[in-house]
């Protein structure tokens, strides 16, 4: 008997709204400490992705695109580190 391949996750982005494979996002994750960046992708909590762009992190972030996506309200903390991991991905994409 002859099985088909499985077919790999497909993700959304909460900003752009378009679909790639799981590993073509960032997943931003809210746990009991806050939300925070998840690069390994298998922390526990409710989850939401993000393309790479950093123009995607910046709408999800003032649209709270985020806060929707994750069922709560960032914090100021949060929102400020999430911030700062945008930033560092502009400046990975600008060398």
């Amino acid at each position: 008997m002859m099985t088909t391949p499985k077919a790999p996750p497909q993700r959304t982005c909460v900003a752009c709204r378009s679909t790639a494979g799981k590993r073509e996002f960032v997943r931003v994750v809210r746990t009991a400490d806050g939300v925070e960046v998840d690069l390994t992708g298998k922390k526990a909590g409710r989850g939401a992705y993000l393309c790479r762009e950093v123009a995607c992190w910046e709408t999800a972030l003032s649209k709270g695109r985020l806060d929707a996506a994750l069922r709560t309200k960032l914090s100021s903390g949060d929102r400020r580190r999430l911030a700062e991991f945008a930033a560092a991905l502009r400046e990975s994409v600008a060398v």
